[in-house]
Parts: structure tokens; sequence; C-alpha cells
């Protein structure tokens, strides 16, 4: 170890400059957020190509691109900077007298209605411990993990688990079918012959999640399993701005039973019965510790399904 500190090609410092660096694709703003002049990060981030031998950025008069080198760099820079702040705020918890705080990330696809049985109970035996909570893609939420930003995630799990995350809990999530008055009024029932069903739906127009999101995918999944070739009216970010253009005669869609408890005053929307069902299933996803801290276990058991 002493034979490799005088030959290490960055320091930690570097290292976050870099970091900010690849975050903002800019030197300028790099510079801003760190306090310094431009011309002093981009001398610290010099040294580090010349140490290393590589070129970490592409640069040109009006953008600045990272190499192949400079990704992979930059993916383990982020989970190092993470760790690192992490340990920093853990002793500042149990030894400074700091204040715990969980960072929560809930994806869009989830709806607000299920932000209390996440939070009622740990807000009454956890009285000391505070709440970050964000509302992101599942994507985001993952890379927070990953790179330690955030303690828990709550999302329709990925077709693939990076390794350094791992599922706590699974829940199953069942959907129904929304509409407004005027569109239930001429909808034919689940009783009814498979081609009058179609028919209707064809004739609507629907609101459903971005491609982009786990549950939108397995949706159209689901619906093309039973022949219904729908396409898509409005693409939007989560079930609870669907749920609120339903209500206003916008369009029909497929939501979650548990995101209605919000609207259930909202006389204007109806639950149409579908043959059937599709179910989902939600999760709980940590970053993979030897040990979670006994605040995030308690958390994390708190939660209602």
């Amino acid at each position: 170890m002493n034979e490799f500190l005088p030959t290490t090609p960055f320091d930690l410092y570097e290292l976050h400059l870099f970091h900010l660096v690849a975050e903002h694709r800019s030197f300028t703003k790099a510079a801003q957020a760190a306090g310094l002049t431009q011309s002093a990060v981009t001398r610290q981030v010099q040294g580090m190509e010349t140490s290393l031998g590589l070129e970490l950025f592409e640069r040109t008069t009006r953008t600045v691109e990272l190499t192949p080198a400079g990704r992979a760099l930059w993916r383990e820079a982020a989970r190092l900077i993470g760790d690192l702040d992490q340990t920093l705020r853990r002793f500042r918890e149990e030894f400074n007298g700091a204040k715990k705080v969980i960072r929560v990330g809930v994806s869009r696809s989830v709806g607000l209605a299920y932000l209390p049985g996440f939070f009622h109970a740990n807000l009454r035996r956890l009285p000391r411990v505070g709440y970050r909570v964000s509302y992101e893609p599942s994507t985001a939420i993952l890379d927070g993990l990953e790179r330690n930003e955030l303690d828990v995630g709550v999302m329709c799990p990925p077709r693939r688990l990076p390794r350094t995350v791992r599922v706590t809990h699974r829940f199953s999530d069942a959907f129904t079918l929304i509409a407004s008055a005027e569109a239930a009024a001429s909808y034919p029932g689940a009783e009814a012959p498979r081609a009058d069903r179609m028919g209707w739906a064809q004739q609507q127009n629907w609101l459903m999640l971005d491609e982009g999101a786990n549950t939108g995918r397995q949706l159209r999944a689901w619906l093309a399993r039973q022949g219904a070739t729908i396409e898509p009216g409005m693409l939007l970010p989560g079930f609870d701005l669907i749920i609120n253009l339903a209500a206003l005669g916008m369009g029909v869609a497929f939501v979650p039973l548990r995101a209605l408890a919000l609207y259930a005053r909202k006389r204007s929307l109806c639950r149409l019965s579908w043959p059937e069902p599709f179910v989902r299933e939600l999760c709980v996803l940590v970053r993979r510790h030897r040990q979670l801290p006994p605040h995030l276990e308690q958390f994390i058991a708190n939660v209602l399904f």
C-alpha cells in the first residue's frame, strides 16, 4: 500500500471534479458547482488524463463528451463518491448527533395513494428519522441506488436487476379499467362477446404510461396477448395524471385499484369490469450491504403493503 500511494494517478478531490464535469458535460458548469475557476478544473482533469495516459473527454468548442474510458471511470466514480458520502453521513448520524435521514425513491408509476402505506407507520414509530422522497423514473431510482444516492427504491421490478441492488419485499398490484360516465354508458360489459368489447376499445382514446416505464411495457404485452390492438391517444408519466384526465372525459385507461383511493369522490369516474385482470408486481429495493442500519431495517419492516 505504501508503495502504491506515491504513484496514485489522482486523489478523491480530483475524482470529484472529474465527476462534476461528467455530470454537467461542461467544464464551466462543473467549475461553478465546485466554486472554482474553469481553468483550475481543466488543469485538474488534464492532470488525471496525463497520469492515466488516457483521454477521458472529447472536447469541441461546443460540447464535452465522455470517451469510452471516461464513461467507465464515471460509473465507478459515481459509486465511490456515493459510498464515501454515505459513510460520512452515517458517521455524522452515529457520532455527531445528526438527524438520521432515509432517502426514498418512488417510481412515477406508483400513485400518490400508496405513500401513506409507506410512511404512516414510520412517522409514528420512527419520529426522529427524517425522509427525503423523490418521485422519478425507475431507471433513475436504480442509478440512485447504485450510486448510494438513495437508500430505498419502490418500483416495478426491472427485467435485469443490477448486482449491487437487492429486493427486500414484493407485492401484487391489481388494475381496473376506468372511463368517464359518457364512455362507460356504451361499454358492452365483461360478459359481452369479445368482438363487442374490442370494438368499443377501438373507439376510445386510450391514456397510457410511456413505453419507457416497466409497467407500460407489461401492460402493452398483456393487451397484445388478449388480441387488443390499442394505439394510445396520450402517453403520460404517471397514473395520477391519467386518472384525472379520465375523470375529465379525455380517455379511458387501466389503472391500479389502489391509486383510485384518492379519487373516490369523482362521480364522473366509472370502474368497468374486464374478463382477465391485469396484475403487476411492485418491489422494495435497497443497495446490497453487509448489514442495513437498524433505522433502515425498521423502516422497511414498517411499510404496509
